[in-house]
């Protein structure tokens, strides 16, 4: 039998392992499939040179790389790893940091940092919260990007050109086009934005990538964005959020996660999941609220927390799959 070491384990994980990066890409909207993650990091790239923005999709690829090679660093479940699980905090981390920080080599040496850590916090929040049956999800790319962005208002080495200015809060609602292809367009873009990116084409991306995966999730996903446009048109919202989809992108990740996850298909379910949508709409612009005076952005903090609010009762009332 061949040990862990063997030359021909070694081989066999060099073949695997741009799969498990791909994977982790694709496990940012919970799908475990290689494809659908590749078609992700095509919709990042697009979008990334589409809107100058090139570095974010460098970024990307630097941060699901590191973090899923701190997995195999320190021995975690090789499961895990298979699944992608090491990487999907890493590759939101790599978005992040080339959105808010400026192009310095010690934003990148931060954002290789942040990326690593993003594996042992989820390993380490994953083995509390799992004694009641829910997931970290994309909280430990939040606590550390949160951190990381706070320390740049300090260190001029991580330039914050990217972060929003402190201010507070304002009722001040712009005006935003109202035709169907305009709310098209902030419908997709509401996708598009679970990976930082503001372009409606990569939000088209994202839709055939999971219906590769999940036709269900697809579907989750596509409804949530349009639930929470419509709300936050509704509730007149700030035009601007709205129009550039940052209400939307958690609301797309707790739909996947309570229509298309974690909950057993019932319409039990569909009707909680539809109520956890709607609730992250108003989580989202409560944090908003709340951060801005720090000019800091809620990244998929909205998501998180109505989630795990859901999920807890929902252990008992749907009894979801374990994450």
């Amino acid at each position: 039998m061949a040990s862990k070491t063997s030359p021909s384990n070694d081989h066999s994980l060099v073949l695997e392992f741009p799969k498990t990066l791909m994977r982790g890409v694709g496990q940012v909207m919970f799908q475990d499939n290689a494809w659908t993650g590749l078609l992700f990091m095509i919709g990042i790239f697009w979008g990334a040179y589409a809107e100058g923005s090139p570095l974010v999709g460098w970024g990307a690829l630097v941060g699901v790389i590191v973090s899923t090679l701190s997995g195999y660093f320190l021995d975690l479940k090789d499961d895990n790893g298979a699944q992608g699980l090491w990487g999907f905090n890493g590759v939101l981390v790599g978005c992040a940091f080339p959105t808010f920080l400026g192009n310095t080599v010690w934003m990148w040496l931060a954002l290789i940092l942040c990326a690593a850590m993003t594996t042992w916090l989820r390993s380490g929040m994953n083995a509390i919260m799992g004694r009641w049956g829910i997931s970290s999800f994309t909280f430990p790319f939040v606590f550390g990007t949160w951190i990381f962005l706070l320390a740049a208002r300090q260190f001029t080495g991580m330039p914050d050109t990217g972060m929003g200015t402190p201010e507070l809060t304002s009722h001040i609602v712009p005006a935003i086009g109202m035709g169907v292809g305009d709310l098209v367009i902030y419908w997709l873009k509401g996708i598009a934005q679970v990976f930082l990116i503001n372009n409606w084409v990569t939000g088209i991306f994202f839709l055939v990538a999971l219906a590769v995966s999940s036709i269900r999730a697809a579907v989750w996903a596509a409804v949530a964005s349009a639930i929470s446009l419509f709300i936050a048109i509704v509730f007149q919202g700030p035009g601007a959020n709205i129009a550039e989809g940052l209400y939307g992108f958690s609301a797309v990740l707790t739909g996947i996660a309570l229509g298309a996850t974690f909950c057993n298909f019932s319409w039990k379910s569909t009707i909680w999941a539809i109520l956890g949508i709607i609730a992250t709409v108003f989580v989202q612009a409560g944090m908003n609220s709340f951060f801005e005076p720090l000019g800091l952005a809620t990244l998929t903090g909205p998501f998180c927390l109505t989630t795990w609010i859901f999920l807890f009762p929902a252990y008992k009332m749907f009894a979801p799959k374990q994450p």
